[in-house]
């Protein structure tokens, strides 16, 4: 009877080789992306710079205990809410919410490139990337 190696890597979800590359390539090209498309927005890059990290306030949910703070940190970080407020500044013809769903959708991208991802409750570190 074959026998399979079963390290703690494998069990607890850690994301390597390829598919690791591939997430963190995909964080550079979103940040990119937005990048360059906020650009085309004329806005100013100070608000870009000033807002970048504006999604990690999601972290302060973690006061409330780790479960909360999953939930926030992941509700910041996903990409649902920058879509719905790009979408809602396109079609209102809004260029501010246009441009702060992309320097949202910006710092989403650069933490994927980081290697950071939604938060399970269990504790600070755990995300959908690192198991």
């Amino acid at each position: 009877m074959p026998t399979t190696v079963d390290t703690r890597e494998e069990r607890s979800g850690v994301v390597t080789g390829l598919p690791r590359l591939l997430l963190r390539s995909e964080g550079v090209a979103l940040l990119a992306m937005a990048a360059v498309l906020y650009g085309r927005q004329r806005q100013s890059w100070w608000l870009f710079v000033a807002l970048l990290a504006v999604p990690d306030l999601g972290l302060l949910g973690y006061l409330a205990g780790a479960r909360a703070g999953a939930v926030a940190y992941d509700l910041t970080h996903t990409y649902l809410p920058p879509a719905v407020l790009g979408l809602g500044g396109v079609l209102g013809g809004s260029g501010l919410a246009v441009s702060v769903a992309l320097i949202w959708f910006g710092h989403i991208g650069m933490d994927r490139a980081l290697g950071l991802g939604l938060r399970y409750p269990d504790r600070l570190r755990h995300s959908h990337l690192d198991g």
